[in-house]
Order: structure tokens, then sequence, then C-alpha cells
């Protein structure tokens, strides 16, 4: 598998609604309470993090743990939710 990744068409407005949808599901597993001031950047390690560790994404390989590969795999995990037909998919 080749070390660069496929950007997604919509990726930033994907990762806006993985972001929204892994707080709704960190504070349905009542293991987080997101607080206004934390940053965007701490919600995606965190979200990334707590799917990973619920085994709902595959983990990124060690020496590719960084903010924008987790970016990256939030946007995608998102868009496997979506129904095929999606604005943002096309």
């Amino acid at each position: 598998m080749s070390k660069t990744k496929k950007k997604l068409k919509h990726e930033a407005e994907l990762l806006k609604e993985a972001i929204h949808a892994g707080m709704e599901y960190g504070e349905k597993r009542g293991v987080v309470e997101f607080e206004p001031t934390d940053s965007a950047n701490e919600k995606i390690e965190y979200i990334y993090k707590l799917l990973v560790h619920d085994q709902r994404i595959q983990p990124l390989a060690k020496e590719n743990i960084s903010l924008p590969n987790m970016k990256h795999k939030l946007a995608i995990w998102y868009s496997k939710q979506l129904p095929a037909d999606h604005p943002l998919l096309k």
C-alpha cells in the first residue's frame, strides 16, 4: 500500500461532521464530556483514540500517527457511515 493517502473530495466538511458525530458517540458512551474550551485538535485526538480503542477504526501505524493522518482517518470513518448518494460523497 502506498504511503500517500488519497484526499477525500469533501474532506474538510467530512471531518467537521466526524468531529460532531465522534463527540456524540463519546458522550453517549459516557466516557467523555467535551468542554467549549477544548480545541478541535484535542477533540480529534481524543475521538481517534476512542474509536481505535472501541475497534471502530484501524489504528494508524505508530510512525504515521500525526494530526493530519488522524483527521483523514476520522473523515474516512464518517464517510463510511453516509448513504452512497450523500452530497459529501459526490
